[in-house]
Formats: structure tokens, sequence, C-alpha cells
């Protein structure tokens, strides 16, 4: 069992913690005012009571996609797709009009380009190789991981610094391959082992989920840093707006 780290009496005030792993954190007699919490949060109990339920309720009202994702049902999963290609089309278009805009970033995040080329990367790592068992170098402008050996591996090339054109016609084509798949995919088939290649290529915990689980992430992950592009753009925005 990990010993707990106790901050008694500090201040902490704007801090930040960045891809960290709060599991079992406990805040008592705290004073936490016009905070943000954003990430994979369960569990979470405030003043004695266990919100994550309506937080998860709140969202999928906000966003009925998520709910498409979550379902086991092909016709479902299809349409999943088929909204988060339209959002993505129609960000890529504001995004269009104010050029310069896609390589601007807020508070440390990725800029417009970068979310992008990580879901270029997605695409190849969870899909191709995931579900469909390939061994392909990935798409070389990717974005995938930073640690070691996976950063900058099996085929990506960090010195690259492509065009927004350039990425939107490779996403396109992987939109295109995802959408022909999911048109002819059963129940059986998601339902069967992934047939993740047994090499050292991200992602490696990936061997033993189901073809199902390796779709989840790719539909997540499209929807997930589409909440943060928009996120990001309205933000930038309204700083130029000032």
């Amino acid at each position: 069992m990990r010993s707990m780290t106790r901050y008694i009496d500090e201040d902490l005030h704007s801090a930040e913690f960045r891809e960290c792993d709060l599991t079992g954190a406990r805040l008592i007699g705290v004073v936490m005012q016009d905070a943000v919490i954003d990430g994979h949060v369960t569990n979470l109990v405030v003043n004695g009571v266990e919100v994550t339920e309506y937080v998860e309720a709140e969202l999928d009202r906000r966003h009925p996609v998520r709910v498409l994702i979550r379902s086991e049902d092909p016709d479902d999963l299809r349409e999943a797709s088929r909204q988060l290609n339209a959002v993505w089309a129609a960000t890529i278009e504001r995004i269009r009009r104010t050029p310069g805009i896609e390589r601007r970033s807020v508070n440390d995040e990725w800029s417009a380009v970068q979310t992008l080329r990580h879901l270029v990367f997605v695409h190849d790592s969870w899909f191709r190789r995931c579900c469909l068992g390939s061994t392909e170098l990935f798409t070389p402008m990717g974005i995938g991981p930073t640690v070691e050996p996976y950063r900058g591996a099996h085929g990506l090339d960090l010195s690259l610094d492509p065009a927004l054109d350039e990425i939107v016609s490779v996403r396109d084509a992987q939109a295109a391959e995802l959408e022909a798949w999911l048109d002819e995919v059963t129940a059986v088939q998601l339902a069967a082992r992934a047939p993740v290649p047994d090499d050292d290529v991200w992602p490696p915990y990936a061997r033993g989920r189901l073809v199902r689980q390796c779709l989840g992430t790719v539909l997540k992950e499209t929807f997930e840093h589409h909440t943060f592009c928009v996120r990001d753009l309205d933000l930038i925005e309204a700083q130029d707006a000032e």
C-alpha cells in the first residue's frame, strides 16, 4: 500500500495538477472556490454526496452521442461515428474561417492541428492495429504517447509540421475507412477478442480486450478531443474579442 502524502495548512491556491493520479485523495476542511476538475473521475464524494452519477447524466444530456458510443448495438455505433464526423467537419470549417487559429493553444493544451494529429494516431493504433490486426507503420504525422519506447516509434516522425489541409485529408480518409468497416461489422465480430499484434507497439495494454472495447476507445477519443478543441477555440475567440 502506498503511503499517503499529507498537506496540512498549505496554501495551494491556483495549483494545477496535470496528468496526475489522485486516486484515493482526501480533501478535508478545504476551501475550494472556482475549481475545475477535468479527467477520469469516479466515486467522487462532495460533502457526503456522491456526485459522479449526476455529472455523467448531465454530460449525456448535453451530448447524447455519448450514449451511442457506449452502446453494444452496431447501428448505434454507426450513428455515433456519423455524428462525430459531422461535428468535426463543422469545427474544421469554423477553424478555416480564422486562419492561424489552428496553431494557437491555451492553458498548455494542444492546438487544433495537434489534436487532429493525435486522432490520426488514435485511428492507426486503436482501430487499425487493435480492431484490424494491422502491423503497418503509423502515419508519420501522428502524435502519440510521450513515454519511451513508444515516443516517435513505429513510423512516427516528430519533426513533421503538416498543414491543416494535409491533416484533414488524412483524417477524412481514416473516417471513411472506419465507416466502411462499421457498415459491415456485426455484433459477433465486436464481441470477439481484438486481434492485437504480438509486438511491442502502442497500445501494449490492449491485448486481451474485445474489438468493441478498442472501437470504443476510438469513438471516445474522437468525441472527447472534439469537446476539448471547441472549448479552446471558444477561449481563444473570447480572448481576441476583449
